[in-house]
């Protein structure tokens, strides 16, 4: 009996003493480059001829409409540009839209105008269908009291700018 009980009081501890103390798995890596994202400018924006009168506002949509506030009146069409941008990344991603922020100067020698409150033809966040995306962005331009003929252009660049989200 004694024996019994030595056997089954070793099978007990041995099997605790001589159990299993740890385990292991193992697991592979893996890393996906996605194309970067990209932005590229194919039209300027242009706000084509208008006669200033008694000043006002012209408004450039994203469509490249153009609409008026005060006694500025739009002359010929024919050149009528919103900014237009394609931008390209990973097909299916989301991606952030940034527009100019504040008012930038179009000069004509001494002469200038203020360009302010961008919009776009997204509304800030898009997706890639297909990798690419066209946007367009306009903006609204405040035209002094009979303003001097001439061309006037932008002294800065405006930027727009793509993140992934």
């Amino acid at each position: 009996m004694k024996s019994l009980f030595s056997f089954i009081l070793f099978s007990l501890f041995g099997a605790l003493a001589f159990g299993q103390a740890s385990a292991s798995a193992s697991f592979t890596a893996s890393a996906t480059i996605i194309q970067p994202i990209g932005i590229t400018t194919t039209s300027h924006m242009n706000f084509a001829n208008l006669d200033a009168g008694t000043g006002g506002e012209v408004i450039l949509t994203p469509n490249s409409t153009r609409l008026t506030s005060g006694n500025v009146s739009l002359d010929s069409e024919a050149n009528v540009s919103a900014a237009a941008f394609e931008v390209t990344g990973e097909d299916g991603f989301a991606f952030s839209l940034t527009l100019p922020e504040g008012e930038y100067v179009l000069a004509n020698g001494t002469e200038s105008m203020i360009i302010k409150d961008f919009t776009s033809s997204l509304a800030q966040n898009g997706n890639f269908d297909g990798g690419a995306k066209r946007i367009t962005v306009g903006a609204t331009l405040a035209v002094n009291p009979h303003q001097t003929p001439g061309v006037y252009n932008s002294k800065a660049p405006m930027n727009v700018t793509v993140n992934y989200n």
